[in-house]
């Protein structure tokens, strides 16, 4: 999004905003906000500090994942609050409800990352199918282990992704170019948007994970998909594909940490069940040295680095600015995610 897409007279017309940005965000974005005449906080507040009511001198909060905007933070904020922007897309670090009570609008930016998390979903998966962590890492302690690394192709396998957004179908528009059949569960989703992108639609996840060897989870965290892959449901899995090699199962997940329950990916990697595991998000974060799947050869993982990107970055910054901005312009952002308790 270019400068000129955000309000420059902004500053003229309007009362200055004082906005924290407490989880970091790209300078050129924070450039944007002052230029149109606003206070820009760029610091860490601690979750004390939320509880004790650090907000109560700010109309705006910008944050990431690290910030939690819980209920009893959002009640000790005073009413001066009237937007917080999430730059990103998951917005389970806030709570949407009491936000809306208050009258306190939450925008997101779900476009500006996708492209970067597409291609980082599709290294896990080549990485896994093909062991390049694990061969890097044999290759450092000075092993030659060409006759124990032979991998599988993905070609003529089923990729299976939960939840069918724009992420999920970037990657299966990839993954049918390699050679992939792919698969997807999302109870949300019209089936002409799957017939459209040459998609198999099931029912049930369990299906799902009955016809594919090659499973990446793409949905938000809910209560609903908590521990949606568990024990049973990676035991479904065929670890063959209709090409008929015996390629194994495999789980990615660079959607949120606690969709996958880590301890039966750790299981299931032990007794053979899974042939690899690849996350970029944990149920807790960030992740001890000495977490049990990081002892696991046939696991790799990335510390949450989706979105990590110069160019997703900057097209953040710029996206939730320009949210943020619409709002404290009395407009109506297109991105407001607690529309519904407004």
């Amino acid at each position: 999004m270019s400068e000129a897409k955000v309000h420059p007279p902004y500053a003229e017309t309007h009362a200055m905003a004082r906005i924290a940005v407490t989880d970091g965000m790209d300078k050129k974005a924070v450039s944007l906000l002052e230029k149109a005449g606003h206070e820009a906080i760029v610091e860490s507040i601690s979750a004390e500090d939320l509880l004790n009511g650090a907000l109560k001198e700010f109309d705006a909060i910008i944050v990431r994942s690290a910030t939690k905007l819980t209920g009893p933070v959002l009640s000790a904020s005073g009413d001066r609050l009237k937007v917080i922007g999430r730059a990103g897309v998951g917005v389970d670090n806030i709570d949407l409800e009491v936000a809306g009570k208050a009258g306190i609008v939450v925008v997101n930016a779900p476009r500006a990352s996708t492209q970067s998390v597409v291609e980082l979903t599709l290294g896990h998966l080549l990485s896994s199918i093909r062991h390049i962590p694990r061969a890097d890492r044999g290759l450092r302690a000075g092993l030659w282990e060409k006759k124990a690394l032979k991998g599988s192709e993905l070609s003529g396998k089923a990729l299976g992704l939960i939840g069918f957004g724009r992420i999920a179908q970037s990657v299966g528009n990839v993954a049918q170019a390699l050679g992939m059949d792919v698969h997807a569960y999302d109870p949300y989703l019209p089936p002409k948007i799957a017939k459209a992108q040459n998609t198999r639609l099931h029912k049930t996840v369990d299906a799902l994970f009955s016809n594919c060897t090659h499973v990446s989870i793409h949905c938000n965290l809910t209560e609903e998909t908590h521990h949606l892959v568990n024990l049973e449901r990676i035991s479904l899995m065929p670890k063959f594909g209709k090409d008929g090699a015996e390629c194994g199962n495999h789980i990615i997940n660079c959607a949120r940490g606690g969709i996958v329950d880590e301890e039966a990916v750790l299981q299931a990697l032990e007794s053979g069940e899974l042939s690899s595991a690849a996350l970029d998000v944990f149920e807790n974060e960030p992740v001890p040295a000495d977490h049990p799947l990081l002892q696991v050869p046939t696991f790799h993982g990335t510390p949450h680095i989706g979105a990590a990107t110069i160019e997703a970055q900057a097209r953040v910054g710029a996206d939730i600015v320009a949210n943020v901005m619409t709002v404290l312009d009395g407009n109506d952002s297109d991105c407001t995610v607690n529309r519904k308790y407004l």
